[in-house]
């Protein structure tokens, strides 16, 4: 059973003990693991430059109490082949309602922070965490933690507590913890895109032979003649390899989905439209927006990768929205939630390709912070949303140092995260057809880049994970797709910096990362939602236990390419070592902490997830006697379902031979079958009309229909229409 209503999980209760080595990387960083937000020691190199300036502003968010164990029990049972619950997924508002903090806590925290002069304060449409703005001079005050200015490698500047914060009287019992007195910026998953052709030269000025994972490019290439010229991998060429052809010809190109992706840079749409042209493909809505930042990022080359390969993942879909945000400790917190917040359509998938070594997080964010981004995203799993991140291009060794690669074995966040598809990432030798003929793990050794993944996290290991996975930790990745920058994915990219500098002058360019196997595989898993919802299905929703069901059947083969040669120890390479491994990972048949699963087949996937995923619920339709629609304001109808459903009814109402106007009505929610009789209410404005056409003795009649929904707000099923005529 789920704890009751405003029960408190502690944070522990989601993490395994520290690991030593996490313990170790948290030292070496100059971390602490005892506090929830610690000064920057001299060994992370930060020089304090005085005291913080009283009146700038900081943004912060405070995790609230909430029902933590009984969301994530919820997410799991929807997303459980078994469970009486499986695929029964619920919109945000009714998950926030049902497991954010009461509605009481929420009033507090707002009134609290209002009356000691905080401002932009709201709590969050999770119902997880509150957002303020203040002063630091107010923030010092409230949390007893003075700020000072520091400046670390790189010149970064930025703000962080002299001594442990505490919770204010008035919060206490309220909020766990406050996140944002710290502004230093995360090291994101993935290091600035590096052309193949740099990778290549680096690896022999080092005086070594080619990197390990270097292939020229194989398989043939499609495009037009400047992309196919750049060396790198072209849309025709993946797309065969993983299988995506067949859905794609079949008509299946992503049309009614809409994917996130959560960035730190911004896109130039120019780049976007050349790189559409040159593989004729459309290019579907983009919308962006600002997570925590007043005006769109500087154009760079994770933002373009990442949309250029969704794009050739899946050119038909509905929308794709951009959520550029910084990546300070706060702004990962909002990020992860920002797809989900408003009334309006929700993503069916969502990527991010960014990431922060786990230890680093634990000092940024603390224990309740990391319980706050799990809660986070188990609310977007049990709404149905899929949703991935990349590993990291740092091997095991995911941590960085002012220079490279810490020395220590850790793995990136989200992608550990239980309720994301963490995906790493493998080099692809094809035969002229594109077919996968060698598929290793990324390594381009001596250079530190290679396929993130291996590691102990501070997670505990999920259910999905325990027939293969045999410590107390979350593992990662759970799959892998292409990442190798050399010969790596051709893009057009015009951002100065990342993809136009001195090393080549071109915006067709060939770059890498598991930047871009996460959206490529999230292309991917939209193309397997829609065809699931064509055939009546419900949506894939978070995608782990099945792949880990798939993974240890007798489908594994059908579905699955499975990894076995490679590693990605950057262990002898790395600048703060002892030359020697690290000891992980190395890919191995079957699950490993290299490469996952390996990568899919996309088309034999989408049909065992047909064959498992739950139908969508049946729905029929009645409409009460003795209807007065204009003297009550309103039509009714009542609505069915054949099984726990969101349902909700629509009228078209014509006036004589005009145009007709529509009439919408709220979504509700059953959790098991039966049926519901909605209010299908007229505006002020429509009900005029109405009253103006009786009283001139016009017809007028309405066709209404039932219809189930998905939590994103999409129509699954609609029955036929029932009419109605509307008389004084």
């Amino acid at each position: 059973m789920g704890r009751r209503k405003g029960a408190r999980c502690s944070p522990r209760e989601l993490l395994s003990p520290l690991p030593t080595a996490l313990a170790a990387a948290l030292c070496v960083l100059g971390f602490t693991a005892a506090t929830a937000v610690a000064a920057p020691s001299p060994e992370a190199g930060a020089a304090v430059l005085g005291a913080a300036p009283g009146s700038q502003l900081i943004e912060l968010a405070l995790p609230l109490y909430a029902d933590q164990q009984g969301l994530e029990q919820f997410a799991l049972a929807v997303s459980t082949k078994g469970s009486p619950q499986y695929g029964e997924y619920e919109p945000i508002a009714e998950l926030a309602s049902r497991f954010g903090a009461s509605t009481l806590t929420r009033g507090r925290v707002l009134a609290y922070l209002k009356r000691v002069g905080a401002s932009d304060v709201k709590i969050d449409a999770t119902g997880l965490f509150a957002d303020a703005t203040m002063s630091v001079g107010l923030a010092e005050r409230l949390f007893g933690a003075p700020l000072a200015r520091f400046r670390a490698a790189h010149n970064v500047r930025f703000l962080a507590p002299t001594a442990a914060a505490r919770m204010p009287a008035g919060l206490r019992g309220l909020a766990t913890a406050v996140i944002g007195l710290d502004t230093q910026p995360l090291s994101a998953a993935s290091p600035p895109l590096i052309d193949a052709g740099w990778v290549h030269q680096g690896a022999r000025s080092a005086q070594a032979n080619q990197p390990s994972g270097y292939k020229p490019r194989t398989g043939t290439a499609s495009g037009c003649p400047n992309a196919v010229a750049s060396g790198g991998f072209t849309p025709n060429q993946y797309l065969t390899a993983y299988d995506y052809l067949p859905l794609r010809l079949a008509g299946y190109a992503g049309q009614g989905e809409r994917v996130a992706l959560i960035e730190i840079d911004g896109f130039r749409y120019t780049d976007i439209l050349s790189f559409a042209r040159c593989f004729k493909l459309p290019v579907p809505g983009i919308n962006s927006f600002g997570v925590g930042v007043a005006k769109p990022l500087s154009p760079g080359g994770e933002s373009t990768l990442d949309l250029e390969v969704l794009d050739a993942a899946a050119p038909g879909l509905k929308a794709i929205d951009v959520y550029e945000s910084r990546n300070r400790a706060v702004d990962l917190i909002r990020a992860l939630t920002a797809p989900l917040q408003g009334s309006g359509s929700k993503p069916q998938v969502i990527s991010a390709s960014l990431g922060v070594c786990e230890p680093g997080l634990l000092q940024a964010v603390g224990t309740h912070g990391i319980a706050l981004a799990e809660g986070s995203l188990a609310m977007a799993a049990a709404s149905g949303i899929t949703f991935l991140s990349s590993t990291g291009d740092s091997g095991s060794s995911a941590c960085q140092g002012a220079v490279g690669p810490l020395a220590l074995t850790a793995v990136n966040y989200p992608a550990s995260s239980w309720w994301v598809t963490g995906v790493g990432g493998t080099n692809l030798g094809l035969t002229p057809g594109n077919q996968i003929v060698t598929q290793p793990v990324w390594n381009d050794a001596p250079l530190q880049l290679g396929a993130g993944g291996g590691g102990l996290s501070v997670l505990r290991r999920p259910s999905y994970q325990k027939a293969v996975v045999h410590t107390d930790h979350r593992s990662v990745p759970d799959v892998s797709m292409l990442a190798d920058v050399a010969p790596g994915y051709v893009i057009y990219c015009s951002a100065k910096g990342d993809c136009i500098n001195s090393h080549h002058s071109s915006p067709w360019v060939t770059v890498g990362g598991t930047s871009a196997s996460s959206p490529l595989l999230a292309g991917g898993l939209a193309l397997v939602d829609q065809y699931l919802r064509f055939h009546g299905l419900q949506g894939l929703g978070l995608a782990n236990p099945l792949l880990y069901a798939i993974g240890t059947s007798k489908l594994a083969s059908e579905v699955l390419y499975d990894v076995t040669t490679g590693n990605n120890d950057l262990g002898p390479y790395l600048p703060d070592g002892n030359h020697q491994p690290l000891g992980c990972c190395s890919a191995a048949p079957g699950y490993d902490d290299a490469s996952g699963w390996g990568s899919i087949d996309l088309a034999h996937f989408a049909q065992v997830a047909a064959a498992v995923e739950p139908k969508i619920a049946a729905v029929t339709l009645s409409l009460p006697s003795g209807q007065r629609p204009v003297a009550r304001n309103q039509l009714a109808a009542t609505v069915s379902c054949s099984r726990g459903c969101l349902m909700t009814a629509v009228a078209e109402v014509q006036i004589g031979n005009g145009k007709p106007f529509a009439v919408d009505a709220n979504v509700y929610l059953l959790r098991n079958r039966g049926h519901k009789t909605i209010a299908i209410k007229f505006s002020t404005r429509q009900l005029n009309r109405l009253r103006a056409a009786l009283s001139q003795n016009r017809s007028i009649a309405a066709t209404i229909v039932g219809e189930v929904v998905d939590p994103a707000g999409n129509v699954e099923r609609r029955t036929l229409g029932r009419r109605l005529t509307i008389r004084a």
